[in-house]
């Protein structure tokens, strides 16, 4: 999420609570939207001059390597002013599960409990509490329909030449549901030797 997307955007969790928590700082993996329908969305982020916003849900399926799966799902709300990302997430019951703030040379994560977690870069967040790189960078240009930086592979455009999907940094992207901000719609999977990750994450029209 650094220069790049939420997004969203974890260790292996055994709970919502801890391992959830200890997971906030990315958002992984794709449920059905039908799990989506009734979690709460969390509040409008507030902030001074313009900024690019998301609210709406996401959903996440864990499948560790040797590990019993987890699966998560609730609400999220996105703010983005290019500089400084702001990400909550929160409940299906609407409470705060993690706020994430990321600024040039600081990413930071602070659980509903009031511990913080901080690092140079969401990556390296996400490599302090999850005790397993995973770039998480580019989900900060995915929310806005493009690649982030770097080299991108199967690349695949819709028939009004928006991105739908791609590879880039170990992530299968896919983007749909687009309206004038971005994709309403971004789903996201990957399989490393520490197992298999999916995020979705749906945005919830005016």
């Amino acid at each position: 999420m650094t220069t790049g997307s939420a997004a969203f955007p974890f260790r292996a969790a055994r709970s919502l609570g801890a391992r959830f928590r200890r997971l906030g700082a990315v958002c992984l993996a794709a449920l059905l939207a039908s799990l989506l329908a009734a979690c709460a969305t969390p509040q409008r982020i507030g902030g001074q001059g313009p900024a690019f916003e998301r609210q709406g849900r996401f959903a996440v399926n864990l499948q560790p390597a040797g590990a019993a799966p987890y699966a998560a799902q609730g609400g999220f709300s996105w703010r983005d002013d290019g500089r400084v990302l702001r990400l909550d997430l929160v409940s299906p019951l609407g409470s705060v599960l993690a706020r994430i703030r990321v600024a040039p040379g600081l990413s930071e994560l602070e659980r509903a409990d009031g511990s913080r977690e901080s690092a140079p870069t969401p990556d390296d967040l996400l490599a302090l509490v999850w005790g397993h790189p995973m770039p998480v960078s580019g989900l900060r240009h995915w929310m806005r329909g493009e690649a982030a930086p770097g080299i991108v592979v199967d690349a695949q455009r819709d028939d009004q030449d928006r991105l739908a999907s791609m590879r880039q940094d170990g992530w299968e992207v896919r983007l749909s549901a687009y309206d004038d901000q971005g994709p309403g719609r971004v789903r996201l999977s990957r399989l490393d030797d520490q197992g298999q990750w999916r995020l979705q994450l749906v945005v919830d029209r005016p």
